[in-house]
């Protein structure tokens, strides 16, 4: 189980809350607010006195809870299989 504890001590090795959390078996998220006491959605004000505290970090704490998105407009895959579908839909034939 991860404690406060744990995971502050893991920040101050220099470790990521994203390798905290897999060391731990727990999301980066939850590995933030176990540290920090902070949900990482940024659903919350973060007092001054927050930021004060170990572990917290100065911004950026919505990426634990909610990873890049990947475009998959950008995969060869996505491409063909966009580009098949429009030649098989007899709308999109540019001779009609």
């Amino acid at each position: 189980m991860a404690s406060k504890e744990s995971v502050l001590h893991l920040v101050g090795l220099g470790r990521s809350y994203q390798e905290i959390g897999a060391e731990l078996g727990i999301p980066a998220g939850q590995a933030y607010l176990v540290g920090t006491g902070i949900p990482a959605d940024g659903g919350s004000t973060v007092t001054r006195a927050q930021r004060q505290r170990p572990g917290v970090l100065p911004s950026r704490t919505q990426v634990l809870v909610n990873p890049r998105e990947v475009n998959p407009m950008s995969s060869r895959q996505v491409h063909d299989w966009m580009r098949d579908r429009a030649r098989a839909d007899g709308l999109a034939r540019p001779d009609r």
